[in-house]
């Protein structure tokens, strides 16, 4: 599959996402929803990887790599993500969580050596001025205090974990791990660790059994999951995670648009203008040597 198609499964399906964890919040603890998504991701991908016949057998070292990985994207990001959003708006966690893409430039230099070249950072640069310009209106109306403060910096711990995931993930394409399998093994520790802190926390792992629980449960599951991060994790292995990290900001791009469409979100200037920016980025990120 070509590299302009797993960027376009993995900024679609992530940026409908948004839509789907509405439907999770409420009646069941965010730490068990994202417990049963990794779990059901996780069977799927091991059922795939069983269908296929793919090996699944690994050196305890690779083990720590996919424990490692489970870590950083399938559980800490979430939880991270997760109670962020309970102090600051979600325009606030994605301009927050959007630096993603800064912090994945910086990291590839560290660990891997990767200059980012003038295309690349001025392409970021773009991009991260739209997505401030996309959000102005709803951040205008932020008040700074400390809870504002405790939810920015968990948004940002959160970015900053999964930029470690994605060096991880480099890092065992480059060593010639498998993306599918590693993901199955990720996923399943992933759903471990969350469980773990959902049990310590108190939570009860109750089921909801309404419609729009489980539809979005399994979109999330087998769509958001297993679909989107095979296609952008798959990307970043390609191109690296200085230029895949784009995709961050084209996210909440997609989600503002999805919601004009269906919630009859106005489009007004800032949307415009914010949206030009973050795609002029993007053909600057992706078309750079």
């Amino acid at each position: 599959m070509s590299n302009g198609a797993l960027y376009a499964i993995s900024i679609l399906i992530w940026g409908s996402t948004w839509f789907a964890i509405e439907f999770q919040l409420g009646v069941i603890a965010p730490e068990v929803s994202i417990t049963y998504r990794y779990l059901i991701g996780a069977a799927v991908m091991f059922g795939w990887c069983a269908l296929r016949r793919l090996p699944l057998r690994y050196s305890l070292s690779d083990h720590v790599r996919f424990a490692l990985l489970g870590l950083l994207i399938f559980g800490l990001n979430y939880i991270l993500a997760y109670r962020a959003q309970f102090y600051i708006t979600s325009a606030l966690s994605a301009i927050m969580f959007s630096m993603m893409l800064w912090m994945n430039i910086i990291n590839a230099r560290i660990f891997f050596g990767i200059r980012a070249g003038w295309p690349v950072l001025l392409g970021s640069l773009l991009g991260m001025a739209g997505i401030v310009i996309l959000f102005a209106p709803q951040i205008r109306e932020v008040s700074l205090d400390d809870k504002i403060m405790l939810g920015s910096l968990l948004a940002f711990l959160g970015a900053l974990t999964a930029s470690f995931g994605n060096m991880v993930s480099q890092s065992s394409q480059h060593k010639g791990l498998p993306v599918i399998q590693a993901n199955a093994w990720g996923m399943l520790y992933g759903a471990i660790i969350i469980g773990v802190v959902a049990m310590l926390n108190g939570e009860q792992f109750e089921f909801d059994w309404s419609p729009g629980y489980v539809v979005s449960l399994l979109y999330l599951s087998i769509f958001g999951s297993v679909i989107a991060f095979w296609a952008y994790l798959t990307l970043l292995g390609r191109v690296g995670a200085h230029k895949a990290g784009y995709a961050t900001l084209m996210f909440p791009v997609v989600a503002l648009l999805l919601s004009s469409l269906f919630e009859g979100l106005t489009i007004d200037t800032p949307i415009i203008v914010g949206t030009l920016l973050a795609l002029t980025g993007n053909v600057l990120v992706l078309r750079s040597r």
